[in-house]
């Protein structure tokens, strides 16, 4: 675990940015071959790049903020320098937001480009989970005695009674640190996750001929990932004993489903027609 990798004068560099970068390296690559493939310009492929890391990264910000308001509110400088507490869904409600008015700026149907981007969406979301585990940004589980549970000494926020968690009998989080405890490594449980879900996307990405569908497919595979990780996570239980990020996974996984089930309902021949209608205007 290495939260810092090293220090220039007053700028701190963080493994949890490195590996954010380098999710959305990974993600401008995959992006490039379907804009290539789908007939637009690579470089529309990197402004998408662009306006979803500004956006993703507002967003995730935002969403953590205020999940974590007191926090934030008595050392208001860890707002913006920190090198932890960006939220998932944060960051995906910005980018869709971002990407909605990239496509309507360059006139790409929103699904169409909702699909281009499902495949590296998931690559670069679990290439960015290993800047959690390497930064340790307390999005480890709950204590474990597996052969792979880990302890994290180094963690930018602290390995101690106020960062070890688990849950009592109703669900809420109680410390649950000791000498020698260890936690399940969560984000490299999502990281496994969200790659078997890159495989499956990138395998189906020429076979599925209707417009949102491989984005439908992602919506259901990234939920499923969360809700399961969500399980062994140190995230209180706020519903029918689910997390507040499960409850979130499920919705989703029900707009994946109906979305990708409505589409198959679509004649093929209108949905030909519709593209090559887009395609010419």
């Amino acid at each position: 675990m290495i939260p810092i990798l090293f220090r220039i004068g007053p700028l701190t560099v963080y493994s949890y940015g490195l590996m954010i970068a380098l999710g959305f390296l990974a993600a401008d690559i995959i992006l490039r071959r379907e804009f290539v493939r789908r007939g637009y310009g690579v470089e529309l492929a990197s402004r998408l790049i662009l306006w979803s890391l500004a956006a993703g990264l507002v967003g995730s910000r935002i969403y953590d903020i205020l999940e974590n308001l007191p926090t934030y509110l008595a050392d208001p400088k860890l707002m913006i320098f920190s090198g932890s507490g960006f939220v998932f869904f944060g960051g995906l409600i910005g980018g869709i937001l971002a990407s909605a008015v990239f496509a309507r700026h360059y006139r790409i149907p929103w699904l169409r480009l909702a699909d281009m981007a499902a495949p590296a969406l998931l690559l670069g979301h679990a290439i960015g989970r290993e800047g959690c585990q390497l930064s340790g940004d307390g999005d480890w589980g709950l204590p474990s005695t597996l052969p792979w549970a880990m302890a994290y000494p180094n963690a930018i926020v602290g390995w101690n009674s106020q960062t070890v968690l688990t849950l009592d009998r109703s669900g809420h989080l109680v410390s649950g640190y000791f000498p020698g405890v260890r936690v399940h490594p969560a984000p490299v449980y999502e990281s496994i996750l969200y790659l078997m879900g890159f495989v499956v996307l990138w395998s189906m990405r020429k076979r599925l001929d209707k417009d949102g569908q491989l984005f439908y497919l992602y919506l259901v595979l990234a939920g499923a990932g969360r809700f399961l990780v969500e399980f062994v996570r140190i995230n209180p239980r706020v519903m029918f004993g689910l997390s507040e990020a499960q409850l979130i996974a499920l919705v989703m996984m029900a707009v994946g489903i109906v979305g990708y089930t409505l589409s198959c309902m679509t004649p093929a021949k209108a949905a030909l027609s519709q593209r090559a209608s887009l395609t010419q205007s």
